[in-house]
C-alpha cells in the first residue's frame, strides 16, 4: 500500500525556476501585508504661479512751445554787371598834345587795359618816335613787333610798347603798314630797335628804311618767305629748305 506521505509530497518546478517562499506573492512587489502597514506619502501641492508685476505706461513727454519759423535768408542783391573789357577811345592831356603836334598824322586814340594806344600815320613815325622820347620822356623801348591781319589793306600792325621812367606810364604807338610798304626805322631814336627790327623783318617781312643792318636774325638769310605771316606754311617751307640745302626730306 501506498504511503499517504507519497500522495502528498510537494511538487518539484520546472528546471530553471524557483519555488515560491511560503506566503509570498507570486509576482514580485511589496506583500500586501507590508502595503497595508505604509501610510501614504503627503501630497505636496504645485506651487502657485508668481503674479505678473503690472508696468505702468512711461508718461508722455510734455510737448514743447512750438519752434519759431526760421526766417528766410535775405535774397542775394545781383551782382553789378561786369565792365566791359575793350578798347575805349581816348581824349586826354597826352592824345591832345600830340593832336595838337601832328594833327592828321594821329589817326586814333584808345585807351585798352589802363594803357593809352596812339594809333599813327607810318610815315610820321619817325618824327613822332623822336617827339615821345625827348618831349614825353618814353626814354625805353620795352618791344617793337607786329600783327598780321592779311585780309585788311594794309596788312600790318606795326606796335612799339615804350615806358617813361619820369611818368612811371607805359605808351603804345601803333602805325599801319602795308604788305610792301616799307616803314621808317626807328634805330636812332632807340638803339635796341636794331635787333628787334631785324627779327619783325625775318618773321614778318617788313622793311625798315634807315636801318643799319637789315638782314636775317634768326633764319638762315636763304629761307624763303615769313613764319609769321598767317597765310604762311611752316611745314612746307621748313621740308623745302632742308631738301634744298641739306639734301634730306625733312625730320617732322
Amino acid at each position: 500500500m501506498a504511503n499517504e506521505s507519497d500522495d502528498k509530497k510537494t511538487p518539484v518546478p520546472p528546471e530553471g525556476e524557483k519555488p515560491a517562499a511560503s506566503g509570498a506573492p507570486a509576482s514580485g512587489g511589496t506583500p500586501p501585508s507590508e502595503a497595508a502597514a505604509q501610510p501614504p506619502g503627503p501630497v505636496v501641492p504645485p506651487a502657485p504661479a508668481k503674479p505678473v508685476a503690472a508696468v505702468p505706461p512711461k508718461p508722455a513727454a510734455p510737448a514743447g512751445p512750438p519752434k519759431p519759423a526760421t526766417p528766410a535768408a535775405p535774397a542775394k542783391p545781383a551782382a553789378p554787371a561786369a565792365p566791359k573789357v575793350g578798347p575805349v577811345p581816348l581824349d586826354n592831356d597826352l592824345v591832345k598834345r600830340y593832336r595838337a603836334r601832328f594833327g592828321d598824322g594821329v589817326r586814333e586814340a584808345w585807351l585798352d587795359r589802363n594803357q593809352a594806344i596812339v594809333v599813327v600815320g607810318v610815315e610820321n613815325l619817325l618824327e613822332i618816335a623822336i617827339y615821345t622820347r625827348d618831349e614825353e620822356q618814353f626814354g625805353l623801348l620795352v618791344d617793337l613787333t607786329a600783327v598780321d591781319w592779311p585780309k585788311r589793306e594794309k596788312r600790318f600792325d606795326l606796335v612799339l610798347i615804350l615806358y617813361s621812367f619820369e611818368k612811371n606810364e607805359r605808351l603804345r604807338i601803333k602805325a599801319h603798314v602795308g604788305e610792301r610798304q616799307p616803314a621808317p626805322s626807328v634805330e636812332s631814336v632807340w638803339p635796341t630797335a636794331n635787333w628787334m627790327e631785324r627779327e619783325v623783318y625775318d618773321m614778318f617781312g617788313i622793311v625798315f628804311d634807315g636801318h643799319p643792318n637789315l638782314k636775317r636774325l634768326l633764319l638762315p638769310e636763304e629761307w624763303q618767305g615769313f613764319p609769321l605771316r598767317k597765310d604762311y606754311d611752316i611745314l612746307q617751307q621748313d621740308q623745302a629748305w632742308v631738301r634744298e640745302n641739306l639734301g634730306i626730306e625733312s625730320g617732322q
